[in-house]
């Protein structure tokens, strides 16, 4: 076989393809060639920017995400391809299936099984690179646990804030708000069941929106969802939430401490910021939810949502570093960029 081709992150800001061999197919371990892989958009572009804690690891609980960030490494976590060997542990059902790897990008990957997942043969193979964004959308709901009647809002409307707005909007909510500085993305919100779309840049707009939600006794956002990667939207969303308000923050904010406003509101307030992280189940729900019953859902989710609408730009892996570069400042017309291979 000709040399494997893989997307290594090299320098802050810099991605190139390298050659490597590919590895021999361990016992409990499948070869797939790959068709499509993602660019998650919120880590990924803190990773190529740089911004991240250099003694952390990248994942501990993927297997071909065990080494650190120390230069050149290879990342990502949203891989589909079609299985073409197989380990001699592995059941030789298994050739010539469609799966979802998390795996970083390459056009061929060797995979622990535990880290394959079938695609249900309902599923377009491209809608299957939103699993894991849909799971991360499936667990911030959980974790939100939304009450009818209830005040809601969205800040950060990229592909895992459009896809948790669409979940939210099958609650039957008093009022479901979203938040992004791009126009283009607050109207696919409107389009996915929200109320309103704010820009959070627009001061006058947001200071109306505060006075809306604080008018209605007893007033201010009952749930809030943080999903954009920049810390003023949870200065945000505090600002807005009512007594005893919930704040969910998904982001990751990447190395650095961040600053927040907790001088004013949110002290009397009462107000609840819970960290919610894919990786976990929260304690609550383990005692009848498992990971898998968590991606059935998000399966379910992505049967009826159809997530591949939201791919907007195609790239060979040759040019990584143009594709990179794009999700990492992103502009109207921008969401999922995916990688294509022959």
């Amino acid at each position: 076989m000709s040399p494997v081709l893989s997307i290594h992150h090299v320098a802050p800001e810099t991605v190139a393809v390298v050659e490597s061999q590919l590895p021999a197919v361990a016992r409990d371990h499948v070869l797939i060639r790959t068709r499509y892989s993602a660019i998650s958009a919120g880590t990924e572009s803190l990773i190529y920017r740089g911004r991240f804690p250099e003694e952390l690891r990248q994942d501990s609980t993927i297997a071909s995400l065990q080494g650190s960030f120390a230069y050149p490494f290879a990342y990502g976590y949203a891989l589909v391809g079609e299985v073409i060997d197989v380990g001699p542990g592995v059941d030789a059902s298994w050739s010539g299936r469609d799966v979802f790897a998390f795996h970083p990008h390459r056009d061929y990957a060797v995979a622990a099984l535990r880290d394959v997942i079938p695609i249900p043969a309902h599923i377009d193979p491209r809608a299957a690179l939103f699993l894991p964004n849909m799971e991360s959308a499936v667990n911030f709901v959980m974790d939100a646990a939304p009450t009818i009647g209830e005040r809601a809002m969205v800040f950060g409307l990229g592909v895992v804030g459009l896809l948790t707005t669409a979940l939210l909007a099958a609650y039957p909510l008093g009022m479901l708000v979203t938040a992004d500085p791009l126009r283009e993305r607050r109207e696919r919100s409107i389009h996915l069941g929200a109320t309103l779309g704010m820009d959070p840049g627009d001061s006058a707009a947001m200071s109306r929106l505060e006075r809306d939600v604080f008018a209605r006794e007893p007033g201010g956002l009952d749930l809030a969802i943080e999903l954009s990667g920049n810390p003023q939207a949870l200065d945000q969303a505090l600002r807005l939430s009512g007594f005893s308000g919930r704040v969910v923050v998904g982001s990751w904010y990447g190395h650095g401490g961040q600053t927040l406003e907790l001088g004013t509101h949110f002290h009397r307030r009462r107000i609840e910021i819970t960290s919610s992280q894919v990786s976990t189940l929260h304690p609550r729900l383990t005692g009848r939810w498992t990971k898998q019953r968590r991606i059935d859902v998000a399966w379910d989710a992505i049967a009826r949502l159809a997530p591949q609408q939201l791919i907007t730009h195609r790239f060979p892996i040759t040019e990584c570093q143009q594709a990179f570069e794009l999700a990492s400042h992103p502009a109207d017309g921008v969401l999922q960029i995916v990688f294509e291979y022959s």
